[in-house]
């Protein structure tokens, strides 16, 4: 899209994906080691070859154009796919791989997957270090874009190119500290409508499938707050009359280890599919190829190490 002509300079290609990111001649610079200068006359000439400004002064700082931001995530593919094909193939085996691997996903499969599977990955691959990026209130294509090279979790991905697995399914429970009222006598969906809730959603929201649920039935619940992530909401309802959900399987481990109590929902709630997705771009790279086996190892053994009414 960007080379059509045989005589661009493809090192270009380079120097503007450098200024996309970075949005700054200096910054971009620094990036590649090269002199301001040089930097200066290397956008001068993708200026002239594209037709377009590509960075523009606001106040203190530069801004894309709209065509930049058009070709940005083409120009950033173009230039991995270049690296990908100079690079040196990746080492079959783990214990002579030396990489950054990065997770996007929230904070409950964080603690539930992350424990185990950084001691994995340092006993089997002792030069990987593993980087956990938390959700964003807002939704970013960190795997199209290279940030990220698996997401973890219910993955809504818009993405048509994005590749995906199930590791597992899982349902939501209720859960309350230990000696709440819910915990005795029967619970019904009136008992649980009437009590006080707190919801977990990284975008602040105040509803979702369990007030769908049970406006079915003629019933709404009283959310006091929302938090967004998993363990605070954890936190909360351990010095508080709060029913919050949780996934049963995911964070049985937390929840134990709060000493929290778990009551099953006492109406059907939609189930969750838990899934780890990346880019094509990784389809055949080795060291991607072992880390999702790694992960879908993992996951197995984890699930088979529950308890039962868990599993």
């Amino acid at each position: 899209m960007i080379a059509q002509n045989a005589n661009i300079d493809l090192n270009l290609l380079t120097a503007l994906d450098a200024l996309l990111e970075e949005q700054s001649v200096t910054a971009a610079a620094d990036r590649l080691g090269l002199s301001a200068p040089a930097m200066s006359r290397a956008l001068g000439r993708i200026r002239r070859t594209i037709g377009d400004p590509v960075l523009v002064r606001a106040g203190r700082r530069m801004v894309p154009t709209p065509r930049a931001l058009e070709i940005r995530s083409e120009v950033r593919r173009l230039v991995e796919a270049a690296q990908g094909v100079l690079a040196p193939s990746a080492p079959t085996d783990p214990a002579q791989l030396a990489r950054v691997f990065t997770f996007y996903a929230n904070d409950l499969l964080v603690a539930a997957v992350g424990p185990r599977l950084v001691a994995r990955v340092a006993e089997a691959a002792p030069q990987v270090t593993l980087r956990f990026l938390g959700e964003s209130h807002v939704d970013v294509p960190l795997l199209r874009d290279g940030a990220a090279d698996l997401e973890l979790g219910v993955i809504d991905s818009r993405e048509p190119e994005i590749r995906r697995e199930e590791l597992f399914v899982d349902h939501s429970v209720a859960v309350v500290r230990e000696g709440h009222p819910l915990t005795t006598g029967r619970l019904t969906a009136r008992r649980f409508a009437d009590a006080p809730h707190l919801n977990f959603s990284r975008r602040g929201r105040l509803t979702g499938p369990l007030d769908a649920a049970l406006a079915e039935r003629g019933l709404r619940r009283r959310v006091i707050a929302t938090v967004p992530t998993f363990a605070a909401s954890l936190m909360m309802v351990r010095d508080t009359d709060a029913v919050g959900l949780a996934n049963a399987r995911a964070a049985a481990s937390m929840v134990r280890g709060l000493g929290l109590r778990t009551l099953p929902v006492p109406f059907a709630l939609p189930p969750m599919t838990m899934e780890m997705a990346w880019h094509p771009r990784h389809e055949a790279d080795a060291g991607h190829r072992w880390l999702r086996a790694t992960v879908r190892t993992l996951v197995r053994d984890i699930l088979r190490d529950l308890p039962a009414d868990e599993g």
